[in-house]
């Protein structure tokens, strides 16, 4: 079967966030000075063929674990659907 991850990354929330803080800071300029505290991060779409939605799972996590996210830096949340 395929798999359809969504994956989101984001930096740890004591962590800087020096393009969320340059945003949060310009939305003054463009007249919405009611949004702040701006976090940015990735989002990563991924297809994966596997047996289960279990096997498909452990796939995601592993690559998230080992690839898509610095755990020192960044956390990670992820959906997965069958495609």
């Amino acid at each position: 079967m395929k798999f359809k991850a969504e994956i989101d990354v984001m930096p740890l929330d004591a962590l800087l966030d020096p393009q969320g803080k340059a945003v949060s800071n310009s939305m003054k300029n463009i007249g919405l000075p009611e949004v702040g505290d701006v976090r940015i991060g990735r989002h990563i779409r991924l297809f994966i063929d596997a047996e289960t939605a279990e096997e498909a799972n452990e796939k995601v996590e592993t690559a998230c674990k080992k690839l898509l996210a610095n755990q020192i830096m960044e956390s990670y949340t992820f959906s997965l659907e069958q495609a």
